[in-house]
């Protein structure tokens, strides 16, 4: 992700993701994976992690965290294009935290946020972490975290331009491979 100059920005909306849309979620997933894991994990389980088989587990697994997600404090949220065809290009997904240091009656977590690499800098990842933020404090959440890829330094540098910051924790994301990750964070409510 990167920041969009005001020029750059582009109309656009986030709204509650459909059952329809996990292979619109699936399609954006496997198109930023291959962008932000690229040269991070080998090449061969990169392409098994984004195979049109895993895809199709992606995609199953999209429409189960939408029509059936763990408890009412979880969300999928889309970001779509204002222009027909409505295009979503890209989403969030958070709920409570998951980490053992975290309360998650009051701390959420932003599990997946994705872009459609060709687009951003348009302010849909912005538009997201809003959406995210203000439906998180709906649900009595305060703060927020999510883990990043220690070497995906676009992203990090978006989430701390938005007022994120790292928080100490650090860890090893399993796929396969161990990449490792930080934790980074932000307060959303008093």
């Amino acid at each position: 992700m990167s920041s969009a100059s005001p020029s750059d920005v582009t109309a656009g909306f986030v709204r509650p993701a459909r059952a329809g849309d996990a292979a619109s979620l699936t399609r954006v997933q496997v198109l930023a994976w291959r962008s932000a894991f690229a040269g991070i994990v080998p090449a061969a389980l990169l392409a098994e992690l984004t195979s049109d088989e895993a895809s199709a587990m992606w995609r199953d697994r999209w429409r189960e965290a939408i029509t059936n997600p763990p408890t009412s404090r979880h969300h999928v949220l889309a970001a779509v294009t204002e222009a027909p065809p409505r295009e979503v290009v890209g989403f969030a997904s958070a709920g409570p935290a998951t980490d053992a240091d975290r309360w998650p009656g009051t701390d959420g977590q932003v599990y997946e946020l994705r872009v459609i690499p060709e687009r951003t800098g348009q302010g849909h990842g912005s538009r997201l972490l809003h959406a995210v933020a203000d439906t998180l404090v709906s649900d009595g959440f305060h703060t927020l975290v999510i883990w990043a890829l220690e070497a995906d330094t676009a992203l990090r540098r978006f989430l701390e331009s938005s007022g994120w910051a790292a928080d100490g924790a650090r860890g090893e994301l399993d796929v396969g491979t161990s990449v490792p990750v930080v934790r980074l964070h932000t307060a959303i409510s008093e």
